[in-house]
């Protein structure tokens, strides 16, 4: 068991959809299965975190063979910790859905799907072999495809339209900068790339192979100027499947970035940093614009969702380890609040039946439980202490100070102040305001209101008892910016199997 423990993150879910897919027939099989198949991949992922919290790497090489040729999964405490939360966050979207999700929905297959994304997300965390991260990304690319159009409305299949055109540019960039990096080195393996780079004579391929990287995954984590189809898509699936995506998608182009760019190149060389700078602060500034005009909540939310990727840019642009450590807490933290916040624009819908906020309003009187919970995520994406955001932006901000980034540190709290007049926005128009219509008070069910506590209740904990979560972010960025471990448990992976590298 122990020997497999990194492979049960990716097998159960795996395993789960192609359950839910037999039963396509019986909605409740189906529902059972994902619930049980998600509880059972968080105890695993938690597992998984367990055994790499004293800085152990876990490693696991299939079929015994060497680099080039062999694929290999692997565990560090950032990827581990990653897992963990998209686990916990899938099994709250599954909660929120027992209350939301119809009846077309579940015959459109949203379970397989979902629990195919999953699978893609997971792997995508654990694998240490560049190639196997496009297959994950291709398994994501998918399921999220079949996800955005679960409701054949003309809105998602315009939105899937443009999610797939710009995420297929996304993967050509990709392959290309992989065969570059395969036909300059000889091989794909994560670990004996970052032994065999540093030994490789610097040429125009290895630099344009490093420039596809940064424009694929940029693509895909949603930053300056590529982010949009982001804010044309998301907004068009229904409100469990953008909560998801909300927290999950971009992340996982944001963690590719990190792994390249920590562990294969060194943002230092080549002129990597000042454009990576300016990707951070573009995407914070245009993000928070775009929200500030907009009047549809999940569009407004949709477009934070750029300028907060741009904050966790900012730790990549600065690349020490305590920019990096704050980048690490960041992604967590946003994980857990951009998926919150999606989940209360449901339950705004459910109680006001609308997601315009023009059309909204007196949810103060009628939902006072709800207009806490929003305001918990709404202050922490803020940065208003003592909520985990405020943290966040405390490592990143105080990071572009210690290292002559001071303009960028002005513009990320600058960028602060507008998320308050979005947050702000939503309130009033929502909660303080009379309602424009007569509307009937709606509750809001248990199903819903359970995962918004519950992440509600994360956000509070991080931001009253930072310091676990600071020292956790700390040691993750000291390991990636030193993958000296990273390299030598591979290493000791390939003698324990008897193979010499």
């Amino acid at each position: 068991m122990a020997d497999t423990l990194l492979l049960w993150p990716v097998i159960l879910p795996l395993a789960a959809a192609a359950l839910a897919a037999a039963f396509h027939v019986w909605p409740a099989v189906q529902r059972a299965v994902a619930l049980t198949g998600m509880t059972l991949t968080l105890a695993a992922s938690v597992l998984v975190l367990r055994e790499v919290m004293t800085g152990t790497i876990l490693t696991k090489a299939f079929g015994g063979w060497a680099p080039p040729f062999g694929i290999v999964f692997a565990a560090d405490r950032f990827s581990a910790a990653m897992v963990v939360i998209s686990s916990l966050l899938a099994l709250c979207a599954l909660v929120f859905a027992l209350a939301d999700l119809r009846q077309r929905q579940i015959r459109s297959g949203f379970y397989p799907l979902f629990l195919g994304l999953m699978t893609g997300v997971n792997g995508a965390f654990l694998t240490g072999d560049i190639f196997n991260l496009y297959v994950w990304f291709e398994v994501m690319l998918i399921a999220t495809l079949g996800l955005i159009t679960l409701d054949r409305t003309r809105a998602q299949i315009d939105g899937a339209i443009k999610y797939a055109v710009l995420n297929l540019f996304s993967t050509i960039l990709f392959l290309m900068a992989i065969g570059l990096l395969y036909g300059a080195t000889g091989t794909l393996n994560m670990a004996d790339l970052a032994t065999v780079l540093p030994r490789t004579e610097s040429s125009a391929a290895l630099s344009l192979a490093a420039m596809m990287f940064l424009l694929a995954f940029g693509i895909k984590a949603g930053f300056f100027p590529m982010f949009f189809w982001l804010p044309a898509s998301y907004h068009t699936a229904s409100i469990i499947v953008s909560a998801v995506f909300a927290g999950l998608l971009t992340k996982v182009g944001v963690y590719a970035l990190f792994r390249v760019f920590t562990l294969l190149f060194e943002v230092d060389n080549g002129g990597l940093k000042p454009l990576m700078a300016l990707f951070a602060a573009g995407t914070m500034l245009f993000g928070v614009f775009g929200a500030a005009v907009q009047w549809d909540v999940r569009r407004i939310l949709s477009f934070h969702i750029i300028s907060q990727i741009g904050y966790i840019m900012l730790g990549l642009a600065i690349a020490t380890p305590l920019a990096l450590a704050g980048a690490v807490f960041y992604i967590i933290h946003h994980i857990v609040v951009k998926a919150n916040l999606f989940f209360i624009a449901g339950a705004i819908h459910r109680a006001t039946g609308s997601f315009d906020l023009r059309k909204s309003g007196g949810l103060m009187k009628s939902s006072p439980l709800l207009a806490v919970l929003f305001a918990i995520p709404a202050l922490s994406l803020a940065g208003i202490p003592p909520m985990s955001g405020f943290w966040a932006k405390f490592m990143v901000v105080d990071a572009s100070f210690q290292n002559d980034a001071a303009w960028l540190a002005a513009v990320a709290l600058f960028v602060g102040l507008l998320t308050i007049f979005s947050m702000s926005k939503i309130w009033i128009e929502a909660f303080w305001k009379e309602p424009v219509r007569k509307l009937k008070a709606r509750p809001v069910p248990l199903a819903m209101v359970a995962p918004i506590v519950v992440l509600g209740v994360i956000t509070v904990a991080i931001g009253f008892n930072p310091e676990p979560l600071i020292a956790f972010s700390n040691l993750a960025g000291e390991s990636l910016g030193n993958p000296s471990e990273f390299i030598s448990a591979f290493d000791t992976e390939l003698k324990t199997a008897g193979v010499t590298p």
